[in-house]
């Protein structure tokens, strides 16, 4: 029987904080049923939607699926997408793809080489806002682009032990500012602060160059007691900012109509032109990512995030702290 004649079957390895949602999603998602969750700790949140849970993924293996996420900790990464790799199982992980060059590069060897999808979990190319925004710039919308900023603060999340600020959450800045500009990075400088004690850092200030010229610059920590997901894009027509949160993008026009107040307009620098929210479809990031999933196994579509790209932001992050440790 052929993968598109019936449902495709999929496992997830790991039910935590993100593995949870993974599992939700999973069975709302069409041509795809969820046979299988392997966590050794089981179902302490609750989430595994009455699919059995097994202590290892060999077992998960045993009831053959054809695809698989990874919401494992991030130093498993390997193992586990290598074990997957072998059985000839299609697999998304959670970004960072891994915790060093040298093991994202393994990762992405072992699918190409499988001949499978190998994906990555960078959730924010999914979010509504930024999709709106990616498609407006290759309209011309803004002109040039200038620069990208980003924050992303918010408190810190009890689910990471194995990484720092850097990979967990600057890793979803530093690529969807490559990829809403279509350009790599060609340096980075980054302070990094450590607040809470542990061994990885909690704060990292980013300013960054593209290859095409774009300048970039990431506030990024786990110190806030509020949440802000923010991405602003100023270029020769304006600027849009899209909320990642609330999945709303706006735009702020230079403006068309002189302003006759010499001293204001001097003040100013750019005239302030029109605001507008946009109105558009805003599906579940999650739910979008799982159906690219499902397509690019299907062979319906290509939309998912590449290895080489999530090896990329693995090399980045990197450059990120080796900045950050030889900063005076």
């Amino acid at each position: 029987m052929n993968e598109s004649d019936r449902n495709l079957r999929i496992g997830i390895i790991g039910l935590g904080m993100m593995g949870k949602n993974h599992a939700r999603v999973a069975t709302e998602t069409d041509g795809v049923d969820l046979v299988g969750i392997v966590d050794p700790m089981g179902d302490r949140f609750a989430a595994s939607q009455g699919v059995p849970i097994f202590e290892n993924l060999h077992e998960l293996l045993e009831v053959q699926i054809d695809m698989a996420i990874v919401a494992a900790p991030t130093s498993d990464h390997l193992s586990v997408g290598l074990e997957l790799a072998e059985a000839g199982v299609h697999a998304m992980v959670e970004k960072p793809l891994a915790d060093t060059i040298e093991s994202a590069t393994r990762l992405r060897d072992a699918f190409d080489a499988a001949g499978l999808v190998g994906c990555v979990g960078h959730i924010e190319r999914f979010n509504p806002a930024l999709q709106e925004l990616k498609q407006r710039l290759g309209d011309g919308q803004i002109g040039e682009i200038f620069q990208i900023a980003t924050r992303r603060v918010g408190p810190f999340p009890a689910r990471i032990r194995d990484v720092g600020v850097v990979k967990d959450l600057a890793s979803h800045d530093l690529d969807l500012t490559a990829w809403i500009a279509d350009s790599p990075y060609e340096s980075v400088n980054a302070q990094t602060a450590h607040r809470t004690g542990r061994e990885f850092e909690d704060l990292v200030a980013v300013t960054g160059r593209l290859a095409n010229g774009v300048i970039t610059n990431h506030l990024v920590n786990w110190l806030t007691p509020l949440k802000e997901r923010l991405v602003t894009v100023t270029g020769t027509k304006g600027a849009f900012v899209a909320d990642t949160l609330t999945g709303d993008l706006t735009w702020f026009a230079n403006a068309d109509v002189p302003n006759e107040w010499d001293a204001m307009s001097v003040l100013r620098g750019v005239a302030e032109g029109d605001m507008i929210r946009y109105a558009y479809p805003k599906p579940e990031p999650l739910k979008r990512e799982h159906e690219a999933f499902r397509d690019a196994v299907l062979g319906i579509r290509n939309d998912v995030i590449s290895m080489d790209d999530g090896l990329l932001v693995v090399k980045t992050c990197e450059d990120v702290l080796k900045s950050a440790s030889q900063a005076p």
